[in-house]
């Protein structure tokens, strides 16, 4: 017990704080929709109550992706978080067909007027408040997971061009609040022109808007945590990691480098060449600093280095680094 209480403590945190959040904004969304039976209510309440499921899974599975390697696996736990966002999807979708399905038939089948309009707006606009406070602080994450600080109200826009090297999660809570926050403005500016306009059509539309945004996140989440569950080459990390090995003077080419992406930490591989003449416990004295410089890298934890001797056929060639 006091190993599982260690890694929740260590879970990712704009995950749980999201997860509160879109629950605490369910219920409410929820009470709304009781009140006013609007169907644009509706749909964000069960864009809350996805969204806060998601997420609580995902804390879970990013807490547990931190336990050490054991002898029956050799590779750690990293790759649970793709596993558990996998599964975490699922549950959005559904909810994602069904707010698609209830805007339908509020479309084909409008209202004739609309309730309790003042209790719908106020709640959104505490929904926009708080999505968009858990967004800034997604993509602050965001920013320092790739070694970018002190961003400011910039955060937001700053932290798109960094999004596809943040982690599993923090990307996951990132496009799920971005929906959420756009859900909700569309959501409020539907129900201020229905009641101007008499358009109460427009509610069932904009539903069937927010089920089909869902549904795009997940297939954005479904299609990266399938190549992370399977193994993903970190490209990038690849030659940073190949730049700095052929900086060593001692080595003259690299004859296999690998960087996978195991859930938030990367794994690598290294077959370096080198000269033959040179003895092995000096070549061992080589490795070792090799193996320190490469760990120091940002998100490496596990790396295995070897020696070969040159062939005389270059197959290693500097690569520009960002």
């Amino acid at each position: 017990m006091g190993e599982l209480f260690s890694l929740l403590k260590n879970g990712n945190k704009p995950s749980l704080a999201a997860a509160f959040v879109n629950t605490f904004l369910g219920i409410i969304k929820g009470a709304a929709f009781f009140f006013t039976g609007n169907v644009a209510m509706f749909a964000e309440m069960m864009h809350s109550f996805g969204d806060a499921a998601n997420q609580f899974f995902v804390y879970i599975g990013s807490a547990l992706s931190k336990k050490a390697p054991t002898p029956k696996f050799p590779n750690g736990y990293g790759r649970v978080v793709n596993l558990v966002c996998l599964g975490a999807v699922l549950i959005v979708a559904i909810l994602s067909y069904e707010t698609i399905k209830e805007g339908w038939h509020h479309f084909m089948h409008p209202a004739t007027e609309s309730h309790g309009i003042f209790i719908a707006l106020g709640v959104l606009s505490i929904g926009v408040i708080l999505e968009g406070f858990v967004l800034h602080k997604a993509a602050k994450e965001v920013l320092h997971e790739v070694g970018v600080e002190k961003v400011g109200i910039k955060a937001i826009p700053q932290s798109v061009q960094y999004l596809n090297r943040a982690k599993p999660a923090t990307k996951l809570v990132w496009m799920e609040d971005l929906v959420a926050t756009s859900g909700n403005v569309l959501a409020f500016a539907a129900i201020v022109i229905a009641y101007f306009t008499g358009f109460y059509r427009l509610e069932g539309l904009v539903s069937i808007i927010i089920g089909i945004m869902m549904f795009y996140v997940v297939g954005r989440v479904f299609l990266d945590n399938a190549r992370g569950a399977i193994g993903e080459t970190d490209e990038e990390m690849m030659i940073h990691i190949g730049n700095l090995v052929m900086e060593d003077r001692h080595v003259s080419d690299i004859a296999r480098i690998e960087v996978i992406k195991e859930g938030e930490f990367l794994h690598v591989e290294v077959v370096a060449e080198t000269d033959k003449s040179l003895s092995l416990d000096y070549l061992d004295d080589v490795r070792d600093h090799l193996v320190e410089l490469i760990l120091a890298q940002k998100g490496v934890t596990k790396v295995t280095l070897s020696f070969d001797e040159e062939d005389g056929i270059t197959q290693w060639k500097h690569e520009p680094t960002e």
